[in-house]
């Protein structure tokens, strides 16, 4: 099955969609954000993504009074929440700056008036991160919209995500592999599990969501089959925040997209083929001829 996103075909035998996720990389920054952008789309990445909160619906009742240092001064979680978002004006304003740049863009809603500020500026799919697959309200308000769904699994059980394909439907939904630990230590990647969602869900498209350091078990996920790959991206590592040690700096993701790309054209199509670069040495080495 191929979910198309925009005009982009996703699905098996078509190029890995990737997207680059800033999710709260820009520090609510909209200039920081835009820089972000400019990676991605320097990269050759099809999209990029943000996370988009109504603060004080999703921030859980224990932490959000529990204090913060950032950069900006010592607050408190919520007030954090809300010095990151963005407002529809910036949102307009990153949205068509990616628009701009050839890429397509969306986010990770975390309640539900948080799914309809994102409808309200058109986005062309959304995602459900891994916090969210048991959030039930938000998975059918983004059901009931008709557009792609990718859908996270990290720190999930098989009932959770059945429970949550159940209401999401299959028609437009790509599925992606994800262990929700930050950075990703290379022995909880479990990238056998992109085979087994894929027989667990036949003809949905399987993808993979990374959290971990360097690029080689993204490009081992291509190997394994995953027709989408999505990284968090950041200026530099060593910024403050909570999600850029875990990020791809710009060379690293150029350096993923590129390998990703030579990963598919090497992977051919299982078929035996005396190749056209085998013809000489054929001639040259091969004594008996049958």
């Amino acid at each position: 099955m191929t979910v198309h996103i925009g005009s982009t075909p996703v699905g098996a035998g078509h190029p890995a969609y990737v997207i680059a996720e800033i999710g709260l990389n820009h520090n609510g920054d909209v200039e920081l954000a835009k820089r972000l952008i400019d990676v991605a789309a320097d990269a050759g990445a099809q999209a990029v993504k943000f996370q988009k909160r109504t603060p004080e619906i999703s921030t859980p009742e224990h932490m959000r009074d529990v204090p913060r240092d950032t950069p900006w001064g010592t607050m408190t979680y919520l007030e954090y929440r809300y010095w990151v978002e963005f407002d529809r004006e910036q949102y307009v304003e990153i949205g068509d700056y990616a628009t701009m740049r050839g890429l397509h863009w969306f986010a990770s809603p975390w309640d539900v008036p948080a799914a309809e500020f994102l409808e309200d500026l058109n986005v062309v799919a959304h995602k459900v991160a891994s916090a969210s697959v048991t959030d039930h309200q938000l998975l059918r308000s983004l059901a009931s919209t008709g557009k792609p769904i990718i859908l996270s699994t990290g720190m999930s059980t098989y009932e959770q995500i059945d429970a949550a394909v159940d209401i999401l439907g299959t028609e437009y939904l790509v599925i992606l592999h994800a262990t929700s630990t930050y950075p990703l230590p290379p022995e909880e990647a479990n990238l056998r599990m992109i085979p087994t969602l894929q027989e667990r869900y036949p003809g949905v498209p399987v993808g993979y969501s990374g959290h971990e350091r360097g690029l080689q078990i993204s490009l081992a996920a291509v190997t394994l089959g995953a027709v989408m790959v999505e990284r968090h991206i950041t200026l530099d590592r060593a910024m403050w925040g909570s999600d850029h040690a875990a990020s791809l700096e710009p060379t690293g993701l150029e350096h993923l997209v590129r390998d990703i790309r030579i990963i598919e054209e090497a992977l051919g199509d299982g078929v035996k083929r005396v190749m056209p670069g085998e013809l000489a040495p054929q001639a040259k080495l091969r004594r008996v001829t049958v």
